[in-house]
């Protein structure tokens, strides 16, 4: 069984290697909507789980398994229909047929799975990345990489200790005409950068104010609720309107904003920041949201630097005509990065003076698959980083910085004022009621231990 398990992985380093001549020949800009499917060769495959798929997991499962090194081995969620609808999407798309598993712990006991791709709810994601590199998997975590900064650093320790690749999915970072946006911001595009905005914007309803009532027989919500402190049913909760709730989610500022706030700090070259800000609240409803719907959330970093994120989740209006984007403001110029795949520089007076386009159709207000083409590039990214070391477009340490800095923006949201912050760390300076926030209370049994 060991000479086996130690041929396939000779095999699928060769088959990554393969796989990351042909990103960089510049093949997969490009594609074909027909030449996408089954893009690559390969001799043996990586095998991916994944977890948590009734929305944006169903669409990572079609991802994973539409790269021809690939199989999608099996599918995991409490949601008993969930399972059943991923199964029949991946169908479609791999010639083998996938196991289905209610709990994502006993996808974790098989010696077949290389990869273990998380998109449950928030307050599962670093203890279910934690759990997968102790099992000896590689970990695929859609952002926010943790549910508080503890986590974050816990699987820092975590990730160094087991060896194991961890890719978190703000897959912007393995976009390629983002990727020259950034260079070109480093090489002095617009001279020195010191300002950043980002921003989300969307119409989202009320949740309006949810029943106790039992649990549907197709979900299991004591393994729902898995590492958070056990609270009854609701019945305006499953399977989105987690987000807005501060005991699972994270709201809008994690939930979009991370994307943002990574560029930001990506084109800017900065890490911690030394004093966080952040006003807003709840107010478009009167409903069971308690996340702020409206946000401004201010970072200010110790080389003369600042950024803001911007969100508002039940007022669409555009801002520099996008709904989602990022701004970079320097001496010379600004730089523009939209929703899309591509950016536009501006001189001082705001004329255009580069612009640079990708003709594919992205909607970042879909929840499920806004730009499933491009982020096949940040998947392919992963293997090749699995078979032969290559760097990593978002590392666990990246994701860590940029996941921090929006929950920080949340704990002084919280306490209602600033924060002064280490700029070697990030924590939190001389407040040890903010400094609660730093980690969570779990169910027991359920604690993250390295």
């Amino acid at each position: 069984m060991k000479d086996q398990s130690n041929s396939r992985r000779a095999f699928i380093k060769k088959t990554a290697a393969g796989s990351a001549v042909v990103a960089a020949g510049g093949i997969l800009p490009g594609f074909s909507a027909h030449s996408y499917s089954r893009i690559m060769g390969a001799n043996d495959k990586i095998r991916a789980s994944v977890m948590g798929v009734n929305s944006r997991g169903t669409a990572l499962a079609q991802n994973f398994a539409y790269q021809d090194n690939c199989d999608v081995i099996h599918i995991c969620d409490v949601d008993s229909r969930a399972i059943t609808s991923c199964l029949t999407a991946i169908k479609e798309r791999q010639s083998i047929t996938a196991s289905g598993y209610s709990d994502f712990r006993k996808s974790l006991e098989s010696p077949d799975v290389d990869v273990m791709v998380i998109a449950a709810p928030d307050h599962w994601h670093a203890p279910a990345a934690l759990l997968s590199l102790q099992a000896g998997k590689h970990v695929y975590v859609e952002k926010p990489l943790s549910h508080n900064p503890n986590e974050g650093e816990m699987l820092l320790k975590a990730a160094a200790h087991y060896g194991k690749v961890v890719q978190m999915g703000n897959q912007r970072r393995s976009w390629p005409n983002v990727a020259e946006a950034i260079s070109a911001l480093k090489n002095g595009e617009i001279g020195r950068v010191y300002y950043g905005k980002g921003w989300y914007t969307n119409n989202r309803p009320s949740l309006g104010i949810g029943k106790k009532t039992s649990a549907p027989d197709w979900l299991d919500w004591d393994l729902w609720q898995g590492p958070a402190p056990r609270k009854d049913y609701k019945d305006n909760l499953i399977h989105y309107n987690w987000h807005w709730h501060w005991h699972w989610g994270t709201g809008e500022a994690l939930n979009n904003g991370t994307h943002m706030v990574d560029l930001l700090r990506w084109g800017m070259d900065v890490d911690y920041p030394i004093r966080v800000s952040s006003n807003g609240g709840r107010y478009r409803y009167k409903d069971d949201w308690e996340t702020p719907d409206t946000q401004i959330i201010n970072l200010d970093f110790d080389n003369a630097m600042t950024m803001t994120w911007e969100g508002r989740s039940c007022n669409g209006k555009r801002i520099e005509g996008n709904p989602v984007g990022a701004i970079f403001y320097g001496e010379d110029g600004s730089l523009l990065i939209p929703s899309g795949n591509g950016y536009s520089v501006f001189d001082l007076q705001g004329k255009v003076v580069k612009e640079v386009k990708d003709t594919r159709e992205i909607d970042p207000r879909n929840l499920t698959n806004p730009s499933e083409q491009l982020d096949a590039l940040h998947i392919q990214n992963m293997f090749n980083a699995i078979a032969n070391g290559d760097k990593l477009a978002s590392d666990i340490d990246s994701g860590h910085k940029s996941t921090l800095l929006v929950q920080l923006g949340n704990i002084a949201q919280r306490m209602g004022r600033s924060l002064n912050t280490d700029p070697k760390n990030g924590r939190i300076l001389k407040d040890e009621e903010a400094m609660k926030l730093w980690s969570r209370s779990y169910e027991k049994g359920w604690e993250m231990k390295l």
